[in-house]
């Protein structure tokens, strides 16, 4: 019998034109069955395995840990007029298994929930539930399954706009908070226009009861990753659809207050800032004001690779991870791109690396098995992230 060598697949290869970064490291598949009968062969790098932490969910995104170390996660269900969204928290770990045991639906009958958050404000600790059109809060006591009390009303936002039936062109509400204030990400109504709301493309800080508003920085398309990182803000942001295959690049950027980040007057290629001619002459024609360009992004990600959620690693045991952002690329609504479909690593400005692919075999929707949404580090040696497509919550550890 002839032996059989075994290659392991090259990030080179494997991440179908992405943009590499030096001294790639190899990766090595892994295989995986779900229940609802999707296979597919993951890859990831030398001594690191991965397992179903959780499946038979719907659109499950954003991941957040509660004060008193639980896994919460927003699933928004589908992508139509959505109003059937949830909030689980994960619960009752297998170490052996590698999974979870117990589900418990937190909160249900959302419209288009897309991230939690946690913060004590006056002494007491609160849930904060972003969905389209509003941002609540409930107050949240250790090993809660259900919200204790009422609601608070902290911020109405639009609902309305293009594409998904009813529920607007950018319907998600990203969270974070900083040096006691609130951050809310509000995508914009439209691919490329003139908006007539300032909410609109911008992200908005207030204080934790909602009171205080005002735009902190403006020009985002869609921010729907965001992340204090020390006295930092990073977001990751989505170029317009429709300028082409490979322009405008996504983008994984520090934003600073006061800042204009060009949407929808400008947008970043290689290296280059460029001019959308057709939206100035809509911005002539409506007498709106253009900002002055914009400077370059941090790190330009290959467009319509769709950077969605994100980590920044710390006290990890591999120099490999340690120390750096892992971001999921969610990947092109037109298959046929092969563009993001992966988890990955940034290693320097404009230079990246997947840390986990094969979600796409072929340039069909059916080669398609997954589009990784959020990335959240469990501890020292490991991380989660979710699959909107199957619904699906992945665990990844290293081993010993």
């Amino acid at each position: 019998m002839k032996n059989i060598l075994i290659i392991p697949v090259l990030l080179l290869v494997a991440f179908r034109g992405e943009r590499p970064a030096p001294g790639v490291v190899p990766l090595f598949p892994h295989s995986i069955h779900l229940q609802k009968g999707v296979d597919l062969t993951l890859n990831l790098p030398k001594n690191y395995n991965i397992s179903i932490a959780f499946e038979g969910l719907k659109r499950l995104r954003f991941l957040t840990k509660s004060q008193d170390g639980r896994l919460f996660a927003t699933d928004m269900f589908n992508t139509g007029d959505n109003r059937r969204g949830q909030v689980y928290i994960f619960d009752d770990w297998d170490g052996e298994g590698k999974r979870f045991r117990k589900l418990t639906t937190y909160l249900d009958s959302l419209r288009n929930p897309s991230d939690v958050a946690f913060y004590n404000d006056g002494g007491k600790d609160f849930i904060y539930v972003s969905e389209t059109g509003v941002l609540s809060r409930w107050p949240y006591h250790a090993g809660d399954s259900a919200p204790s009390g009422k609601p608070d009303t902290i911020a109405i936002f639009p609902d309305y706009g293009l594409g998904y039936k009813y529920g607007a062109w950018h319907l998600t509400r990203t969270l974070a908070f900083h040096d006691h204030k609130l951050y809310v990400s509000v995508g914009s109504s439209c691919d490329a226009c003139i908006e007539k709301e300032e909410v609109r493309a911008s992200i908005v800080e207030m204080n934790p009861d909602g009171s205080g508003r005002r735009i902190y920085a403006t020009g985002l398309r869609n921010a729907v990753g965001m992340k204090w990182k020390d006295d930092q803000l990073w977001v990751t942001g989505m170029g317009q659809d429709f300028l082409g295959p490979d322009k405008p690049e996504d983008l994984f950027l520090q934003v600073k207050e006061g800042g204009f980040y060009g949407w929808p007057y400008y947008y970043q290629y290689q290296d280059s800032v460029y001019t959308d001619t057709a939206v100035l002459r809509l911005a002539d024609e409506a007498g709106a004001v253009v900002p002055p360009r914009p400077e370059l992004a941090w790190c330009g990600l290959r467009a319509h690779s769709a950077p969605l959620g994100f980590d920044y690693f710390t006290g990890f045991k591999d120099h490999l991870l340690n120390n750096h952002f892992l971001v999921a690329l969610h990947g092109s609504t037109t298959v046929s791109w092969q563009r993001g479909n992966a988890i990955v690593l940034i290693t320097g400005r404009n230079k990246y690396m997947p840390v986990v692919d094969g979600f796409l075999s072929g340039d069909t929707e059916a080669d398609r098995k997954g589009r990784p949404c959020d990335v959240l580090q469990a501890d020292s040696r490991s991380f989660y992230f979710t699959d909107d497509l199957n619904g699906v919550l992945y665990y990844v550890w290293k081993n010993k």
